[in-house]
Formats: C-alpha cells, sequence, structure tokens
C-alpha cells in the first residue's frame, strides 16, 4: 500500500519514491487549492488525469495567471517557480506529480499564501 496523506484540499498519494525523482498522485476536491509556494531544491512536472486544473506559475519568460489546463495537459515547474493550482470545478482534480532533484521532502515547500493558514508569517484566509 503506498503512503496516502490527507490534506485541507484533498490528498496525495506516494506512487514512487527514489533518490532521484518521486511521483505523486494529487486529489484536489472541488472548490479547493493549494497553497502559493516555491521550492529551493526540486522542480515539478504535472500531468492533468482528471477535471480541469487552474494554474498560476510566476516564472520568466512564461509566466501563467489563472490558466486552465485540460485532461492530458502538462504543466512545468521549475526550481523557484512560485506556482499554485486550483479545482473550479464539481468533480475532483486528479494530476499525477513527478518531482525532480536534490530533495524532496515536504518542508521543501515555502508558501507564500495558504488558504489554510498553514505559513506561520501569515493569518489564515478564507477558503474560496
Amino acid at each position: 500500500m503506498n503512503y496516502i496523506e490527507e490534506r485541507p484540499w484533498g490528498s496525495f498519494e506516494n506512487l514512487l519514491d527514489t533518490d532521484y525523482c518521486k511521483v505523486k498522485r494529487i486529489i484536489v476536491k472541488p472548490g479547493q487549492r493549494l497553497s502559493y509556494q516555491y521550492h529551493h531544491k526540486r522542480s515539478e512536472v504535472w500531468v492533468i488525469v482528471q477535471g480541469v486544473a487552474t494554474a498560476t506559475i510566476d516564472y520568466k519568460p512564461f509566466p501563467y495567471k489563472e490558466c486552465t489546463f485540460d485532461v492530458g495537459d502538462i504543466i512545468e515547474i521549475p526550481i523557484g517557480a512560485k506556482h499554485r493550482v486550483q479545482n473550479e470545478g464539481k468533480e475532483d482534480l486528479i494530476f499525477i506529480e513527478t518531482q525532480v532533484g536534490t530533495y524532496f521532502g515536504e518542508d521543501d515547500i515555502v508558501r507564500i499564501t495558504d488558504d489554510y493558514g498553514r505559513n506561520k508569517n501569515e493569518t489564515k484566509t478564507s477558503k474560496r
């Protein structure tokens, strides 16, 4: 059985965890979104497999602000790029996340804003 962790926005399941990459199945419930965040030690690639993702990726020269991605679309997030994904649909959003880098721990998440008050330096904002 793979490791599964519940989060306020949905859940994730570790499908593969090695020294060179980590692969997760991420489920975002309708009306929820992940924190606006970045990572120091890893890049990510998301493949949308169910639902519609609304993503913000702040990375030059190709920043996206609340762009929608459908099943089969691939989203690349370089190391250090600020990013967020949200589910504005009525069904679960599911995507496969592949992390590549030198470290894959959850403590490499630098939260800029978070709807669930998980950033120590900010106050809780309302859920969408």
